[in-house]
């Protein structure tokens, strides 16, 4: 798995939560989703209002007059009622990738009242990277469509950052700096989570204006769509990053200059004992309520990555209640959300003493706690259940946006009701999903927010079948099967952290693996060859959906992904023994199973690069835009930063497009080099191929935004082609 360091601890953790449950219905918006998500059905649907039921949400289905009425306290019960109406009664299903909306001709009837109430007050959303490592380029259209899932799916406490350097270019305006002094600062799209926590100042950019105008606008419209819903966006609040300019503007100033150590340049922070911490952070807040409203949540967090000076915990409590303070004299509800990553990823300095001074010199009901990963390491454990204060069990499960097979599925199916029984608990207030990026591995996701509407751990083999009934339209025991296979090998949570990625995707290398590419799985590739027969098998009985298709084409990626494996390691062997007809004939296989894997995910738009390029120059208002977000897209998945960068391959994607012009190029620069030099230097192939790569970045190329060749037959003609060679090369 991949290694946690700076960067996961820093992009994957700085989360938020929410606030109360909203009192009032608002039936447009309900309706209006309804009709969005069904609009050739939603005239069969009628909505109600119910009370919440003790400050938690709860809904009911009802037969009235021939329609089904869907009850709730808003309009996140509202469309959860839908959404369990459409997967308990009509077999349909929504995800990211797969929507199977099969209703049958006429609307099954509950044969009584079903009520359901939540046990969680708070049901969060998001986390900071994903606002960029899937985020950076959407427009209201995608939002709309994910706020629309995210209601269907309980969400009710969704991170709502988008926008915020608008806020902070006004804040900087009105305390007199100028646009000049503030170009270093602002970063450009791909790169705003990383300069929001602190980490960065000004990479890819300089930041348009027309950037920061558009995006107050989709931020004002989220928020008005979110809390039309019923939901309460959290917003940022001042943390101390300010501007490299300060030191002149205020040379008094109490300043501390901080490095992420991943290859930028120094940015500063603002003491907070320095009297402008407090000033700056009520003047953001001011600014952001005028342009955002509030709903008194703010996310916050100083110590990620970046030491407290001394680890005395009378230090500690007033650095704390200063900060609170500091949202304080701004909103006198304001309810600090803080993550709690910092306490596992940062063992030896926040010890037992140490988190509890920083937690208690907050009152109880001031503060939220999000256990960021508690799948992978519940810190609730270690710390007292965070004293006291209300925390919320999240889930993280990817890194980067990679592509991969993975997740916790037994963990996950039990982990949240079990916490949620456990006396040792305490205030244990919510559940929620804090992944660094979306659009994978649906089935962790729609297990995770299963739990929304029931207290008792998740019976598996029940919930497999219906999940797959759902989403293939069809209940059939051959995919059922299927997922009894990846249930024990790709998404067991055993023996690594985050999933694997191929080494194909790492830069070239003899080893195994990369700093960026780890290649060890947790399962052995053999035993999961019997899912992919399972689901070919399925694909010659016509099963068709969307997400069966998806499925299809992403268990045979990650069966040839896997494969690159055994390949690398034969033309490794070869080139070491000097037998060079080996080398030609493994190098030329492994040039051929990238190409391979390339037309096999052009198939389906969820493995496309060209969507990705095209959103962000869609932004463009200029040429000199387009191309600044075009270069901003690319090197985000690729080199991360600049040609010298230590993060190259962090955010790597087995995407169409991409496998070819930048994975497979560089693999066949690497075999040419092997050719021609007789004692080859790794590190300066490395050296040579960076530069290529920030070329590759700084390139403008339109790729395909739409799909090519059927993903039945390709999937099938990769199973032919290669099922028994791979079984053959585990079997060696």
């Amino acid at each position: 798995m991949k290694v946690f360091s700076r960067v996961l601890s820093i992009c994957g953790f700085v989360m938020f939560a929410h606030s109360s449950v909203s009192a009032q219905l608002n039936k447009p918006a309900a309706l209006a989703l309804i009709k969005r998500v069904l609009p050739t059905q939603a005239a069969s649907f009628e909505v109600g209002e119910l009370p919440a039921s003790e400050a938690k949400d709860v809904f009911e289905i009802t037969p009235h007059q021939g329609k089904i009425l869907l009850k709730g306290n808003n309009g996140v019960a509202v469309a959860s009622a839908l959404y369990y109406y459409l997967t308990e009664y009509c077999h349909c299903q929504i995800t990211w990738n797969g929507t199977q909306l099969k209703l049958p001709a006429k609307l099954p009837m509950p044969a009584a009242t079903v009520k359901k109430t939540t046990p969680y007050q708070y049901r969060y959303y998001l986390n900071y990277c994903t606002f960029n490592y899937s985020m950076s380029w959407w427009d209201w259209t995608r939002w709309q469509k994910e706020i629309d899932w995210m209601a269907m799916h309980g969400i009710n406490m969704p991170l709502a950052i988008t926008g915020e350097e608008y806020t902070w270019y006004e804040v900087y305006k009105q305390m007199g700096f100028t646009d000049k002094e503030l170009e270093g600062f602002f970063c450009g799209p791909a790169y705003f989570s990383w300069f929001w926590m602190g980490n960065l100042d000004g990479w890819g950019g300089p930041l348009p204006l027309s950037w920061m105008k558009s995006h107050k606008t989709l931020q004002q419209q989220i928020i008005k769509q979110e809390r039309a819903l019923g939901m309460t966006p959290v917003l940022p609040a001042f943390t101390g990053h300010v501007p490299a300019a300060f030191k002149e503007k205020y040379p008094q100033a109490k300043l501390k200059a901080t490095n992420w150590n991943n290859g930028f340049a120094d940015t500063y922070i603002l003491d907070s004992e320095d009297p402008l911490f407090a000033k700056i952070g009520k003047q953001f807040l001011e600014t952001q309520t005028r342009l955002f409203g509030t709903d008194h949540l703010y996310s916050a967090d100083t110590f990620n990555e970046n030491e407290p000076p001394s680890d005395d915990p009378e230090f500690l409590s007033k650095l704390s209640a200063r900060i609170y303070e500091g949202m304080r004299q701004a909103d006198t509800s304001a309810v600090w959300v803080m993550q709690g990553w910092l306490f596992y990823s940062d063992r030896k300095f926040w010890k037992a003493p140490q988190i509890e001074a920083l937690l208690k010199a907050v009152p109880d009901n001031k503060m939220i706690l999000l256990d960021l990963a508690a799948e992978i390491e519940p810190v609730w454990k270690r710390t007292d259940a965070f004293y006291g204060k209300p925390w919320i069990w999240n889930q993280l499960n990817n890194f980067g946006g990679n592509v991969n097979l993975f997740g916790r599925l037994e963990g996950v199916a039990a982990g949240p009701a079990l916490a949620l029984q456990d006396p040792n608990s305490k205030n244990l207030k919510g559940i929620g999903l804090t992944m660094e990026a979306i659009e994978n591995n649906p089935v962790i996701y729609e297990l995770t927010m299963q739990h929304t509407w029931q207290t008792e751990p998740i019976q598996l083999d029940e919930w497999l079948r219906k999940y797959a009934r759902n989403r293939y339209g069809v209940d059939n025991d051959t995919l059922v099967q299927a997922w009894q296979v990846l249930r024990k090998t790709a998404y067991n949570g055993q023996t690594i952290r985050d999933g694997a990625e191929s080494i194909i995707t790492g830069r070239p290398t003899f080893d195994s693996t990369t700093i960026w590419t780890r290649t060890k799985l947790n399962y052995a590739p053999l035993d999961l060859i019997p899912a992919w027969d399972l689901f070919i098998k399925a694909s010659k009985k016509g099963v068709r959906t969307d997400g069966f298709t998806y499925d299809l084409v992403d268990v045979t990626r990650q069966v040839m992904a896997n494969y690159a494996t055994p390949l690398q390691q034969q033309f490794v062997s070869a080139y070491k023994t000097r037998n060079m007809a080996g080398f030609h004939k493994y190098s030329k296989a492994y040039l051929e199973l990238i190409d391979d894997m390339d037309r096999l995910l052009a198939t389906k738009k969820d493995f496309l690069l060209g969507p990705w390029i095209a959103s962000a120059r869609n932004w463009g208002t200029t040429p000199a835009e387009k191309a600044l977000y075009e270069q901003n897209a690319r090197d985000l998945i690729t080199l991360w930063g600049d040609a010298e960068s230590p993060l190259h391959e962090y955010a790597n994607r087995q995407w169409s497009g991409l496998l070819k012009d930048f994975y497979k190029a560089r693999w066949e620069q690497f075999f040419d080099y092997l050719m021609t030099e007789e004692r080859p230097d790794f590190k300066a192939f490395d050296k040579k191929i960076s530069q290529w790569e920030w070329q590759f970045v700084k390139t403008q190329k339109t790729y395909p935004l739409t799909t090519s060749g059927d993903p039945v037959v390709v999937a099938q003609q990769m199973y032919t082609k290669y099922h028994d060679l791979i079984v053959a090369a585990y079997e060696r």
